[in-house]
């Protein structure tokens, strides 16, 4: 993981949580009192963000030792040790909150991804993340896609061309948009175009996209629209996936199905920290 970005996004995070001071520890704990203390998980789940851990509270003190117990991408239970920690209380404490909704998130993540992966296992359909994500937290919650055993779609809008609904209406056609592409991008990067309908994945192949989009299709629909493709393109399953019977999607033969849920709205793993001395 990029230092430079993460240490940015910690000091960040800590200078809002601190503001000028932690005035509950700094008034009944003595600054030389020291604490030893777990990470525990408070639910099933799949673990994410070791490193994110390790690095706030070098950041915050690096009197502090953290000691993993587990690694990113493990499967974790309920009462599990995640990780050990000691060092001056006051500068634990300090640290504490911001290192706490950073990895709950990302294991969060994390284990809907898992969730989603397990669901198509064997059906060759590849889980993806999309660009719905929390801003400033984009490096985190992609990287918590991929522990989680999905992949991910284009980082950011350089990345690649997906030409969606309002370029198409905007450039007048998928077809002028495709060939208006071809004139302007890069020639190394892939096309990627949305269609909503039978009709439109027909302009999208005589246009020669290299991958086809099948947005808020009915499970039949998409089942049409693979066949009629026939490996002359990539397909791609998308809107309201984390809403849909992803079994189902993936069975229509679908190659990438992408999901705005497992960032845009996933539900944090619990986990606790608990001082033990």
């Amino acid at each position: 993981m990029n230092y430079i970005g993460l240490d940015k996004l910690i000091l960040d995070a800590l200078a809002e949580d601190l503001g000028t001071g932690d005035i509950t520890t700094e008034s009944c704990i003595p600054e030389s009192a020291r604490s030893e203390g777990r990470f525990r998980a408070k639910m099933d789940g799949v673990f994410c963000g070791m490193e994110v851990l390790c690095r706030v509270f070098k950041l915050v003190d690096p009197r502090i030792t953290v000691t993993p117990l587990v690694s990113d991408g493990d499967l974790v239970k309920k009462g599990q040790d995640l990780a050990s920690i000691s060092g001056p209380s006051r500068s634990i404490l300090a640290g504490e909150r911001v290192a706490l909704n950073l990895i709950q998130h990302m294991s969060g993540v994390a284990t809907a991804t898992r969730k989603a992966v397990d669901s198509v296992a064997g059906t060759g359909a590849v889980i993806v993340d999309t660009r719905k994500m929390t801003p400033g937290l984009r490096v985190l919650e992609k990287y918590a896609v991929k522990a989680g055993g999905g992949r991910n779609h284009r980082f950011n809008l350089a990345d690649g061309v997906l030409i969606k609904d309002n370029h198409i209406v905007a450039s007048g056609g998928i077809g002028k948009a495709v060939e208006a592409v071809r004139r302007n991008a890069p020639h190394t990067l892939k096309i990627e175009v949305e269609a909503e309908t039978v009709d439109q994945v027909c302009e999208c192949l005589e246009a020669g996209a290299d991958i086809i989009m099948l947005d808020n299709m009915s499970i039949d629909d998409m089942r049409t629209c693979v066949e009629l493709i026939n490996r002359r393109a990539i397909t791609e399953a998308s809107g309201n996936m984390g809403e849909r019977d992803l079994r189902a999607v993936a069975d229509t033969g679908v190659d990438i199905i992408s999901i705005g849920a497992l960032t845009h709205s996933v539900v944090a793993l619990d986990i606790s920290l608990k001082f033990t001395k």
